[in-house]
This record gives C-alpha cells, sequence and structure tokens, in this order.
C-alpha cells in the first residue's frame, strides 16, 4: 500500500482516501492532500502487490451524520477488491509504521521451480564449468532437447515436489532466522549501513497443495520490518540454491560483506497477510483494565484474527484465484526461471557444488560488468491482460534496472520503501 507523488497512479491508500472523503470521514478543507489528516501505513509493499491486511492511521471525522455504520459505508464506496475490516480509536502517539511491531508476509511458488536447469541452458552449462555434478535429472530424460518452452510448461505444471526437496527446502529456510546482515537481499544499501541488519522471527514452508493442475509452496515469512525487494530475493536464492543442490551455507555466504546480484522472484507471489502491534495491544490492554469499553479514554487492541474469517474468505476470491488464473494463463513462473537459466554470465555463480561466493560473482560499484544478468519489468507486474499472450517470452522485454537505479538512496526514503 502506498501513495504515489502522480495522482494518475491509482494505489490502494489513494481510492480509501477518496472513499473517506465522499462519507463525510474526511473533511472538504482536507481532502486535497492526504498529509493534512497525517495518513501513513504500517507496511509498504512493492507496487501492486498483494495485501490482505494493513493499518492505515489519520485523523478521522468517526462521528458522520445520518451514518450509523461508517466501515459499512466506507466500504459501499470502495472496489470489492479493496476492503475496510475496522475502524479503531488509538492514543495520539500511534504511528503506523514505527509503532508496529513485527509483519507477515507469505510467498507463493509453483513446485516446478524446483526442477533443475534444462540440459544445454545457459545455467547448466555454467553448474557444469564449476565442478556440479548435473546427474541427469528424470524430467528432462524423457523428452528431447528441441522440445518447446509451451510443451515444456504442460509437463512442468503436473510436476510433484520429492519429500527430499522439500526437506532441503527446509533446512535452507532455516538459515534466514535469526538477525542478519541483508545488505545483498535489497538495493541501494551497502554492508557498512546498519539498517541492513534484520530480525526474521520465522519461516516457515508449508506442505505443497495442488490447484487445477498446479502444485503450489507457501512460505510463510514473520520478521520485524522487511526492506525493498527483500523478500523476493530471499526467496529466490532459497529457490534456486536448492534446485542447483548448492549447499545451504551459501545463505550464510550472502550476509558476508561481498556483494553480488540476486534476482528478485515474481511480485505475483508475494502477499502482505498483516502487521502485529504486540506492544501497542499490552500498552492499551493495561490502560483499558480501569475503564468501560463506552469509556471516551478506552483504546480497542489491533488484531486482525478478529477478521479471520473475513480475511480468508477476501484471499480465496480476490487474491488467491487471481494469482493462480494468471500463473495458468501467462506461466509467469516459467518464463522467469526460464530467464534465470537462459543467464550464462558471472552473476550466479555463486549457485555452485562448494556453496561459496567465488570472486567472478562478485559485484564492485561503479566497475564495470560483463554481461550482467539483466530483470524484466514483466515480473514486477501483479497484472496482466486478460486473453492477452500466454507463456510470454523473454527476450526484447525491457529491463527493470533503470528504473531501480533511479530510487531515492537516502535513509529517510529507503525507510518509507520498507514493509
Amino acid at each position: 500500500m502506498q501513495i504515489q507523488p502522480d495522482p494518475k497512479v491509482r494505489t490502494i491508500e489513494g481510492v480509501l482516501f477518496d472513499a473517506l472523503i465522499k462519507v463525510g470521514a474526511v473533511s472538504q478543507d482536507n481532502s486535497d492532500n492526504p498529509t493534512k489528516v497525517k495518513l501513513g501505513r504500517a507496511a509498504r509493499t512493492d507496487a501492486g502487490v498483494h495485501a490482505a491486511g494493513n493499518v492505515v492511521s489519520m485523523k478521522l471525522i468517526t462521528t458522520v451524520p445520518g451514518v450509523p455504520d461508517l466501515v459499512a459505508r466506507v466500504n459501499e464506496e470502495l472496489p470489492p477488491e479493496i476492503r475496510l475490516w475496522s475502524i479503531i480509536r488509538v492514543q495520539n502517539s500511534f504511528n503506523a509504521r514505527t509503532t508496529c511491531d513485527s509483519r507477515k508476509y507469505t510467498y507463493f511458488f509453483p513446485s516446478y521451480l524446483m526442477i533443475p536447469p534444462k540440459p544445454g541452458s545457459g545455467l547448466h552449462s555454467t553448474l557444469r564449468a564449476q565442478g556440479a555434478d548435473c546427474a541427469p535429472h528424470s524430467f528432462w530424460e524423457g523428452p528431447d532437447s528441441s522440445t518447446t518452452p509451451q510443451d515444456d510448461l504442460k509437463r512442468k505444471r503436473a510436476y510433484r515436489i520429492s519429500p527430499d526437496q522439500l526437506s532441503a527446502l527446509r533446512d535452507a529456510a532455516n538459515k534466514f532466522e535469526g538477525s542478519h546482515n541483508f545488505h545483498n537481499f535489497t538495493v541501494g544499501r551497502d554492508f557498512r549501513d546498519r539498517s541492513c541488519q534484520r530480525f526474521l522471527k520465522s519461516i516457515e514452508i508449508s506442505d505443497p497443495a495442488v490447484y487445477g493442475d498446479t502444485e503450489w509452496i507457501a512460505v510463510l515469512l514473520h520478521g520485524q520490518s522487511f526492506m525493498l525487494h527483500q523478500i523476493r530475493k530471499m526467496i529466490s536464492a532459497l529457490v534456486l540454491s536448492c534446485r542447483t543442490n548448492t549447499p545451504p551455507q551459501i545463505i550464510e555466504e550472502l550476509y558476508g560483506p561481498r556483494q553480488v546480484f540476486i534476482p528478485k522472484m515474481p511480485a505475483l507471489g508475494l502477499l502482505l497477510e498483516y502487521p502485529i502491534f504486540e506492544s501497542y495491544s499490552r500498552r492499551v490492554a493495561g490502560v483499558n483494565a480501569k475503564l468501560q469499553p463506552d469509556d471516551p479514554e478506552f483504546r480497542a487492541p489491533i488484531d486482525f484474527e478478529a477478521h479471520r474469517a473475513q480475511l480468508d474468505d477476501f484471499k480465496q476470491n480476490h487474491i488467491y484465484s487471481k494469482m493462480r488464473s494468471i500463473e495458468d494463463q501467462h506461466g509467469i513462473f516459467d518464463g522467469w526461471v526460464r530467464s534465470i537459466d537462459a543467464y550464462a554470465g558471472h552473476d550466479l555463480e555463486y549457485l555452485n557444488p562448494k556453496g561459496i561466493v567465488p570472486q567472478s560473482a562478485v559485484i564492485k560499484r561503479g566497475e564495470f560488468r560483463n554481461n550482467p544478468f539483466r530483470e524484466k519489468k514483466r515480473y514486477d507486474a501483479t497484472s496482466f491482460p486478460v486473453g492477452g499472450a500466454g507463456h510470454g517470452t523473454v527476450e526484447g522485454e525491457e529491463s527493470s534496472e533503470e528504473e531501480e537505479a533511479q530510487l531515492p538512496l537516502g535513509k529517510e526514503e529507503l525507510a518509507d520503501l520498507e514493509g
């Protein structure tokens, strides 16, 4: 959730702010600029990324003449894919972002991403050159090497992850828990930047589940806060290391001072579950112990679990179904992994049987890189034209590097890009 300076860009907060104006919860005097009501949010997502729950704080008119149920009235003005769960009064010192203790996210991806690189692909050749075994995988043994991406994808959808692969994923994921320097898992940050030290409370990988023809894996992450692109790069490092049989110690290597390039997973799979306000809720509980709920000083705790049934229904109808439909029609994850496998440069050479970062994969700022990996804007998108061409090619698509080079690099601006 975010407010963009460009009024032509449609954002969740912008739509919510307009709805609050229409119902009279924001005065006309304050309607021209959200900063007048000190609008802020607990967690920011990459543009277009799904969110099941978030907290927006602002000065609000809660008693509107002729509106007995303000939440229901606001929802009447909102599109069905944006819902307001509740409105509660908070303490004057409350700030949605800084008062928030932690955030929960889930990342979803098809299990066919665990299939090793196709024989003859760029990454397959790179792995072999580094001494990887690259034993024939059963998935690639049947068809000849001339099969088309469309042919391969039909077979990939029938792929099911093995118990050994799932165990390897979970073992590698454990390397993320605790406090680490995640400078390689974001953009615009240096190893010496103390703000790169982040604490991940837990990471859980669910048992795979089949929807339609495709098996999906969900990764639930609970952390204090996450930097821009951090989760998408974490899941990328997890998936790529496991599908190439790179030892899990590579995750620990990536916390070191050497800078490397980690591609972002598609934005389509990322979901903000909700932010958590444990400290604030405990604080108001102490105050509320001496008050009645109708007392003007009473402040309700912030608890998304009170809306669990509504959240689950919303996610099923407006997030999961859309995510799966887009993948079924456009093969986004397959296009992403093919773009990875097609690459034959040095940037991904930390994927190797030794589990160490070789000098050839180290990036030095300002130094020319021969054949750098170029990410595609396509994999930053979460909306695609209905009925458009599926299984898009990766050749000739515009790179997202130029846009990221324009990101603000000041500490305050980067902090505002966090989730």
